[in-house]
């Protein structure tokens, strides 16, 4: 069997956005033709929440949803990722600017927008909810849901022989 394609979500502090992210991916993608073929994560350039879960807003807005993400626990993104995982997918342009500042000149990994990636927006960014209510999760839900279609199609589309 082929290498499977592995994705790494990142966002500031890997409670929100980048769970979210990797639980919609998670679902989706094991609805596709691709489950089992990709490989998931998410990260934080920060450490503050290094262990927790996320964010309660977060685990009941995918809940609301049909996505379980209370059993992920943040972690801060590592100098292994970069060689670990095919593409470093990033939630807005300050985690990007950061995520590329962190690459070692041999890193394996691409680094990208998460939204421009999946087709969604060009220099799309995925706001932080962090300081506001159930709507901003919703918002941050709805670009998230939209980012899988993309993704799914752009991975058909680049990795034809990895994923079959």
């Amino acid at each position: 069997m082929a290498e499977p394609v592995r994705l790494l979500v990142v966002c500031l502090g890997n409670i929100c956005r980048s769970p979210v992210a990797e639980g919609v991916l998670r679902v989706r993608i094991g609805a596709s033709t691709l489950a089992g073929r990709v490989e998931l994560d998410s990260a934080g350039t920060g450490d503050w929440h290094v262990g927790e879960p996320p964010d309660r807003r977060a685990i009941a807005n995918a809940a609301s949803h049909g996505v379980d993400i209370s059993g992920l626990r943040a972690r801060q993104l590592a100098a292994s990722d970069f060689q670990r995982f095919d593409w470093l997918l990033c939630a807005d342009r300050a985690n990007l600017r950061d995520v590329k500042a962190r690459a070692p000149a041999d890193a394996h990994a691409r680094i990208a927008l998460l939204l421009d990636w999946a087709g969604v927006e060009h220099d799309g960014e995925i706001p932080d909810p962090y300081t506001g209510g159930a709507s901003q999760f919703e918002h941050v839900y709805q670009l998230l849901d939209r980012a899988a279609d993309g993704a799914i199609a752009r991975l058909r589309h680049e990795y034809p022989s990895r994923l079959g």
